[in-house]
């Protein structure tokens, strides 16, 4: 294997230059994204920067580690949860060896516990580079190709029921505004908190505890910090019916797009079909921005969530994030949530 001189943390400009040069590259492995994880005072600098011996191949893994825990008790991950993914950024076509070299290298790194949430259009390269000492976690993702720009989308990926429902979205009473400024974080903010009331009647568990998870994974401020760092990459689509707010999406920016949060008003979205008219607004700006992928997120064992997107031509992607344990952490984390679950009668 053709060794890689390795530095922490990872220098920005090659950094930022790698995130703008990569074709998979996502926002979520910005470094300004990065920056505002930082911002939120949990988190430090734990990049690593990979050059090969004779200059040609480099590589930046975003890193973070939590700042409870020093050195070999320390915990990092790319990306932390709440956060997205992360994985390799490169200047050429990845193929296994490298990966494993950056497995072998972080499997050498002092910590205690390290995460790694990649690319779900890595999946093949991670899983043929794991190592026995590895846990996996399987997840879906999906993903949908905007090859071809916003008419390809809409004749030939979208199903036809899709479409309809747009149609009848755009002919509605329903106003869409648009902002990157993070002056709509606050409406999209209290159509997050109605969805943890949701969630928590969806899963059978108590109000509380939903709100009180919620806020912790996706306190306000969180979404503040973004937004300011962000920018422009950072989108906010809020759908409102008869001038109330009834649906709004975060969608990040960059060489391709993440939609990363959703929130309504269920009561207000009704039959409007402003969740769709959203969707389809975000796309053709993605598409009108020359991005080639449109990550759709997480989509877990729910049914109606993958039917959902893959009704906008995503591809269910299943891919693992991987977990180098110095004690059995992630599966006594395991054990303990599967426990509380079964408690509550928790439904997934």
């Amino acid at each position: 294997m053709k060794a890689y001189t390795v530095i922490s943390p990872a220098p920005r400009d090659a950094w930022e230059e790698l995130y703008r040069s990569d074709p998979f590259a996502v926002p979520y492995q910005s470094p300004i994204w990065f920056d505002s994880m930082c911002a939120t005072g949990s988190f430090e600098d734990a990049s690593r920067y990979y050059l090969s011996a004779d200059g040609n191949k480099r590589m930046v893994l975003p890193l973070v580690r939590q700042k409870l825990l020093p050195g070999p008790l320390s915990i990092q991950e790319s990306m932390p949860h709440g956060w997205g993914m992360g994985g390799v950024l490169s200047s050429f076509t990845l193929n296994t060896e490298d990966i494993r070299f950056v497995i072998d290298d972080l499997e050498a790194t002092p910590s205690l516990s390290i995460s790694l949430r990649p690319n779900p259009l890595h999946a093949e390269l991670w899983a043929a580079a794991r190592t026995p000492g590895m846990v996996a976690v399987p997840r879906t993702a999906h993903v949908l190709d905007l090859e071809g720009g916003s008419d390809a989308v809409w004749t030939k990926r979208f199903s036809s029921d899709t479409r309809n429902k747009i149609r009848k979205a755009q002919k509605s009473n329903i106003e869409v505004e648009h902002d990157t400024t993070g002056r709509l974080i606050p409406v999209f903010y209290d159509l997050l908190r109605l969805s943890f009331d949701r969630w928590a009647q969806q899963q059978n568990e108590p109000v509380r505890l939903a709100r009180w998870r919620g806020e912790r994974r996706d306190p306000l401020r969180k979404f503040e910090t973004i937004a300011k760092h962000l920018g422009a990459a950072c989108n906010i689509w809020v759908a409102r019916v008869e001038g109330q707010p009834a649906a709004a999406i975060l969608v990040l920016t960059g060489t391709n797009v993440n939609y990363s949060r959703g929130a309504m008003d269920k009561a207000l979205v009704g039959i409007t079909r402003a969740n769709e008219l959203l969707q389809w607004t975000a796309i053709e700006h993605a598409c009108q921005i020359g991005a080639r992928h449109y990550h759709m997120g997480e989509t877990g064992s729910s049914e109606m969530l993958a039917d959902f997107k893959s009704k906008f031509g995503a591809q269910a992607v299943p891919y693992a994030e991987y977990r180098i344990d110095r004690l059995p952490i992630t599966k006594i984390d395991h054990a303990l949530r599967s426990t509380v679950k079964r408690m509550i009668g928790f439904r997934d």
